[in-house]
């Protein structure tokens, strides 16, 4: 078995991006600019965002964290959303999931000017994402392309079963997976919460993402041996025997199916600082205007 080691990963990315900037300041070109929208006081939202905060810092991004009240309106936080989509100093921003119940998450996705959304969200990106043409591929999906990529695993021909649907990983993986690219040329099979005997499938997977939101859900027995398995989930557990006061799981049984299988992600270490290095990948993109042009004319009045 072979740790797919997202710390050692990301760390190789941050220095490759920290070159490039590097070169474009010194060509007289400005440093790339990630802003993100905190709204609220939610614990793991807070130290994502300060994550990808630090993580701008050590690659020579100029990063702004914009702080809201939970209990703002959502024409306020639409005029936030607006007032960077129109800040030309601004390459990309974030508005971090999940947001209070009172505000429509949907329509604060569609607000951000697609040349804009380095978190690949917008319908436009995910558009783009699915006919294989240059867009801001969504940050965890990129993250774990770079990892199978990165540790030359062999997805051609092979039969990948992705655990879990959302739109922000189950969904883009099944897809990014399956189209004619490397890493890619997958047999896909998207399983959720509905899928009856679930292990049938599991089992003949050569690659499993598990992307369930469920700690340890998959067990050693859902496993055949040989299998990749890349572990997106991450779950806060109460452990009052640990200074944090919890303990962080992954969707997989990691002790036992790392018995099993050729390479496997852990938790943590694994898809989630893969998920940072790839929004900096993104912003990078977004400040050398790869995709869009900066001048797309986008008001959120258009909605």
């Amino acid at each position: 078995m072979q740790l797919l080691d997202g710390k050692k990963l990301s760390a190789e990315i941050k220095n490759e991006i920290s070159e490039e900037v590097k070169k474009m300041v010194l060509s007289g070109k400005r440093a790339p600019h990630l802003a993100a929208i905190l709204v609220g006081n939610d614990g793991a939202s807070q130290t994502y965002v300060s994550s990808k905060v630090k993580s701008c810092e050590e690659v020579g991004y100029k990063s702004t964290l914009i702080r809201l009240e939970k209990d703002i309106t959502e024409h306020e936080l639409l005029a936030q959303i607006n007032t960077l989509n129109n800040d030309d100093s601004v390459d990309g921003f974030i508005v971090q999931l999940p947001l209070p119940k009172h505000i429509d998450e949907e329509k604060i996705i569609l607000a951000i000017a697609p040349e804009k959304d380095v978190d690949g969200f917008h319908p436009m990106n995910v558009g783009r994402m699915t006919l294989n043409l240059p867009s801001y591929i969504s940050a965890t999906p990129k993250g774990i392309l770079e990892m199978l990529n990165r540790y030359h695993i062999e997805t051609e021909g092979k039969h990948c079963v992705v655990i879990g649907r959302s739109n922000i990983v189950g969904l883009p993986m099944s897809l990014l997976m399956q189209r004619r690219s490397k890493p890619g040329n997958c047999t896909v099979t998207i399983c959720h919460s509905k899928t009856n005997d679930l292990a049938k499938y599991t089992l003949e997977a050569d690659i499993i993402i598990a992307a369930l939101g469920k700690p340890q859900f998959l067990t050693a027995d859902m496993v055949k041996p040989g299998a990749v398995v890349i572990d997106v989930g991450i779950t806060r557990v109460e452990d009052a025997g640990r200074k944090s006061g919890y303990r962080l799981f992954g969707d997989v049984d990691f002790d036992n199916v790392s018995k099993k299988c050729s390479y496997i992600s852990p938790v943590p270490g694994g898809v989630g600082l893969m998920t940072v290095a790839s929004l900096l990948q993104n912003t990078l993109s977004a400040a050398k205007e790869e995709f869009y042009s900066k001048n797309m004319s986008f008001d959120v009045g258009d909605l």
